[in-house]
């Protein structure tokens, strides 16, 4: 990008609604010249931006931990050391043997926004990509901020969606897969809490600034919920995929350090 376009070599200006003029622009004048194959992906994650998470938000998820439906918007932050991007390493910690995939699709914001209307909140969302809202589940049962933090346990990609390409995302759909055999399915139709309550929820304690990332919950069938459970082992092959995005794909190893 830097050699056609220096002005967007920062995420947040890419995400901007200018800057996703001006990339509209270039993909219509300029083809690919080389295979995605032949590059690196980083994780598409502004070094500034601020990772949210909303619990317990897929109607069957909630059912299948129990207890009743939240009252509101169970929100807790990640940091940037817990996620990898794509074809990254999950690192399985030394300290627990209860590490759990959960899939998700997480939104990126667009412009500055501050205690939105619901009814004006997807005008605010720039793109949308994958997410694995990995979880330590013995830590968290200390606190939610000690069982998603782990390094390297969750990971973010494989790139952005722009919200034009997307349409409706109520449509999107998600799966997740674990060695092959798919673990998770669900559709963002199924969340408790839609993504212009979340937004504007949000924004009402907090402006959101472009690049900041909001992941919006995960569907049944988790690890933790499983009988016998399962839980991710060295050497696992994770992928989370959303069709009109792509998918995220991880390699389990052990660790505890990123």
């Amino acid at each position: 990008m830097s050699s056609l376009a220096p002005d967007l070599d920062d995420l947040r200006r890419a995400v901007s609604p200018e800057g996703r003029t001006q990339l509209a622009g270039l993909a219509g004048r300029h083809r690919a010249d080389r295979d995605l194959s032949d590059v690196t992906l980083l994780a598409p994650l502004h070094p500034e931006a601020r990772i949210f998470c909303v619990g317990k938000n897929f109607r069957d998820h909630a059912a299948e931990v129990g207890g009743e439906e939240p009252s509101e918007p169970r929100v807790f932050l990640r940091t940037h050391q817990s996620l990898v991007g794509p074809g990254g390493r999950l690192s399985r910690p030394i300290t627990s043997n209860q590490f759990d995939y959960e899939g998700e699709v997480a939104l990126v914001i667009g412009t500055p926004t501050t205690r939105v209307p619901e009814g004006d909140a997807l005008a605010h969302v720039a793109a949308y990509t994958c997410f694995n809202d990995g979880s330590v589940r013995d830590f968290q049962q200390h606190t939610t901020t000690a069982g998603k933090n782990f390094d390297g346990s969750g990971a973010i990609g494989p790139w952005l969606v722009t919200s034009d390409e997307i349409g409706d995302p109520s449509d999107l759909e998600l799966t997740t897969t674990l060695n092959g055999d798919e673990v998770q399915a669900g559709s963002l139709r199924q969340l408790i809490y839609p993504i212009p309550t979340i937004v504007s929820y949000l924004s009402s304690i907090t402006t959101l600034l472009p690049g900041d990332v909001v992941s919006l919950g995960t569907p049944a069938g988790v690890g933790k919920s499983r009988t016998p459970p399962r839980w991710l082992q060295e050497g696992d092959t994770l992928q989370v995929e959303a069709p009109r995005i792509g998918v995220l794909e991880m390699v389990v190893t052990n660790g505890g350090q990123l």
